[in-house]
């Protein structure tokens, strides 16, 4: 679990639309939705900026976030965030409904460790890819990681990481592991380094190949 915790101020949204949206942004507000667990979907209000700090920690975009409605708290994970195209601004969020006790389906990003010493690059010269930054994960809200750690110091050159290699928490199960994915899916891997030849060598062996 995070050592994160997340807590928003909420107001409920009664003006909807572009136009009401519109004007909330100019207030330095922000929209949003909360919707699941079998209820109707609020439309709320959130302070900007806020948010938009909050939205800096990684772990905001998959642990429990506490929304405070009329005084009443409400867990709820992100589902969405849109952004403004060329503006540092949010433009709206969706929240979907924790249920205490009831499996959920999030993304969990992917952490890589000894990067630099791993025996394939810094014996053997190769280049790490990082395939797959998240997983979706199928949990308890408690259990929710706040990531999953690759340690790839024993990793060669030529060798590959795959979903089925993750070593995830208790009670934590990846989605395309259930799905009966897992060679599709690499998560890291060390690969020889491109070798390009010299225009100029390649030149030189076709007069000599000519000369023959």
């Amino acid at each position: 679990m995070s050592t994160n915790e997340f807590i928003l101020q909420a107001e409920i949204r009664k003006d909807t639309g572009k136009g009401a949206s519109r004007r909330l942004r100019r207030a330095d507000k922000v929209p949003a939705i909360l919707y699941g667990a079998g209820k109707e979907a609020i439309s709320l209000t959130l302070d900007h900026n806020k948010v938009n700090n909050m939205s800096e920690h990684e772990a905001f975009y998959s642990q429990i976030i506490t929304l405070v409605i009329d005084g009443k708290k409400h867990q709820a994970i992100l589902k969405d965030v849109q952004r403004h195209p060329f503006k540092p601004k949010l433009t709206h969020l969706d929240f979907q409904r924790v249920v205490a006790g009831q499996k959920l389906h999030t993304l969990v990003p992917v952490h890589l460790v000894n990067e630099e010493s791993a025996i394939g690059v810094k014996q053997e010269g190769g280049i790490l890819m990082h395939h797959i930054t998240d997983v979706e994960v199928e949990c308890l809200p408690q259990d929710i990681p706040e990531a999953i750690v690759v340690d790839v110091a024993n990793l060669k050159k030529g060798e590959t990481v795959h979903l089925s290699d993750l070593v995830v928490p208790a009670g934590v199960e990846l989605l395309d592991l259930m799905k009966g994915e897992d060679f599709n899916h690499p998560v890291v891997s060390i690969t020889a380094p491109r070798v390009e030849v010299d225009s100029d060598d390649t030149t030189a062996e076709e007069d000599e190949g000519d000369a023959e």
